[in-house]
């Protein structure tokens, strides 16, 4: 096809604009293998159908080699034995259907599209447990061969990684997106501990400050939801034992129990109208027989005014349930109406990315994972900010 285009008259003149649209395509990610963890699968370290857990690596380099940025995988939990079989028929229950990532935004490595982090060694921690790596359950029903082994997942990949350099890291963040930001803060702590004490270390969770809220109908669906994840998974153990002696297993699935107690400095990202909460705590659809909400849970802008004055009202709680003012925290929290925002060029940094006071997301984490400011952005209420990118990236 190329070289048709340039035998054409003009031909060579629609070939490079070919090229620089392919060069532009690529230009915000690069391709990054898989990497299997065959030594886990002795440990029972695997994944829900049995697998190997897996990682996507990126060395580091220049003034990076010495530092570490471990980004766990989104997508969700299994709360019973009939969604956990679900999720082995894909790449979220199985590394058997898992391939090589492109990797940008926070994982990029363009100094001018991730001047704090371009040069560090990279992570993308695949997800395939369902329990955000908290699950650790011994036996294994041989009627589903269903292995709910989170904990053990989240374990064996760090110390690969360990053995692999970190264990020399000088500087690390670890963070995640969605149901691994909401890892990136329940197993903060412990990665505080297996990380070099001499380091720098800090987590960072996007999309993960998932909040204990009703839904329009009155009733707690999404605690209700979380305690069948922990029971099913056996997660209490695995939780942080500071959540856990004061209050039951399930609600330390809620960022606002646990935060309070954290000894590692944390960053919050988050949409003031997280699309996933608005979806799945809100207005999730066993409360909304009618579904009113459909057309408004796809698109904001569809949303009704009393519809809006709900979603006003549930920002309102959201804001309540952030940790006070704290010199070790930072937050972004912005009005879009989204869902993971750190691992896409567009939303990460980009000249139309979203920005609260001028600043955009990829400084804000940055000056505070340096110390070069403290960082607490808060956006105004929905409709305000004209940067925003209303879409769920994952």
């Amino acid at each position: 096809m190329l070289v048709m285009l340039g035998a054409k008259p003009g031909g060579w003149i629609y070939l490079f604009i070919l090229l620089e649209l392919l060069i532009s395509m690529k230009v915000e990610g690069f391709d990054v293998p898989l990497t299997l963890v065959q030594s886990a699968v002795a440990k029972g370290a695997v994944c829900l159908d049995g697998s190997p857990p897996a990682y996507h690596f990126a060395p580091g380099f220049g003034s990076g080699v010495n530092n570490w940025l471990v980004h766990m995988e989104g997508g969700g939990w299994c709360r019973n034995v009939e969604e956990c079989k679900e999720r082995i028929k894909n790449f979220r229950g199985s590394s058997k259907y898992m391939k090589q990532l492109s990797f940008s935004g926070i994982l990029g490595k363009k100094q001018n599209l991730n001047p704090d982090f371009y040069n560090w060694n990279k992570v993308k921690i695949r997800y395939c447990d369902g329990s955000s790596f908290t699950g650790d359950i011994e036996a294994v029903n041989p009627a589903t061969n269903l292995h709910f082994r989170g904990a053990r997942v989240w374990r064996a990949i760090i110390d690969d990684l360990l053995a692999k350099g970190m264990n020399k890291a000088q500087n690390a963040l670890l963070s995640g997106c969605s149901a691994g930001g909401l890892a990136s803060i329940l197993h903060c702590d412990s990665f505080r501990d297996l990380v070099p004490a001499g380091a720098r270390v800090k987590c960072f969770s996007d999309a993960g400050y998932f909040i204990n809220g009703k839904d329009v109908s009155g009733k707690e669906s999404i605690k209700d939801f979380y305690n069948q994840v922990a029971t099913t998974h056996g997660s209490a153990k695995n939780l942080p034992s500071s959540c856990t002696s004061r209050f039951p297993p399930s609600m330390c699935f809620f960022p606002q129990y646990v935060v309070q107690s954290m000894r590692t400095p944390l960053f919050i990202l988050n949409a003031a109208y997280d699309a996933w909460q608005i979806k799945n705590i809100l207005a999730p659809s066993p409360s909304d027989p009618r579904k009113v909400w459909g057309e408004c849970k796809l698109d904001i802008k569809k949303c009704s005014s009393n519809q809006l004055q709900v979603m006003q009202g549930f920002r309102s709680e959201f804001m309540r349930a952030l940790p006070a003012n704290s010199s070790s925290i930072g937050m972004f929290i912005d009005s879009c109406y989204s869902h993971c925002q750190s691992g896409a060029q567009e939303t990460w940094l980009r000249s139309d990315s979203p920005v609260i006071d001028k600043m955009p997301i990829a400084k804000a984490v940055g000056d505070w994972y340096f110390g070069r400011t403290s960082m607490r952005k808060i956006d105004c209420p929905y409709p305000c900010n004209p940067t925003c990118h209303n879409r769920e990236i994952d």
